[in-house]
């Protein structure tokens, strides 16, 4: 009896370690955003407000400038949720992507240059279908552009979801 206690309290314990180490892991990917870009925004935060899962994706074009006398070179950008998608409009209208979340598949390296002082729109894609049922209620998603120097510039979108 007391053996099989000890084997339950250490298997307790060590999924316990688990989700901490893993949770550890999730907020220095996703939420590292200490290092401020040298690109700038005019809107970082948009609101669809209530949207409903009937109507299918919803979408919003937030523009990046690059004030700088150089070059800026963006490796990377990713979303914090698989139902987020996000995409860049090259000023010839072509449209690069979808970068998504690591780990739920194939992310794409952004490798786009925005000359100085010009600017770059990323298309934000929210499918409130993607959780199904459980997506119901308030969401709040992120996507994370990082530069060459690994300074992050980070876009947020909200909404109430609702079937």
């Amino acid at each position: 009896m007391n053996k099989t206690l000890i084997v339950i309290l250490l298997i307790i314990f060590g999924l316990i370690g688990l989700m901490w180490w893993g949770s550890l892991i999730q907020k220095s990917t996703v939420a590292n955003t200490d290092a401020k870009s040298l690109l700038t925004a005019s809107e970082k935060l948009y609101d669809f407000g209530t949207i409903s899962m009937k109507n299918g994706n919803v979408t919003k074009d937030f523009t990046i400038i690059n004030s700088e006398n150089t070059d800026i070179f963006i490796p990377s950008i990713v979303t914090s949720c698989m139902c987020t998608k996000a995409f860049i409009i090259e000023p010839s209208g072509l449209t690069k992507g979808p970068f998504g979340m690591p780990g739920m598949g194939y992310v794409p390296p952004a490798n786009e240059t925005i000359k100085a002082g010009e600017s770059l729109i990323i298309r934000v894609v929210y499918d409130p279908n993607a959780h199904g049922p459980a997506g119901v209620g308030p969401i709040n998603r992120l996507v994370i552009l990082t530069d060459k120097f690994g300074g992050k510039l980070q876009f947020e979108i909200k909404a109430l979801v609702t079937p």
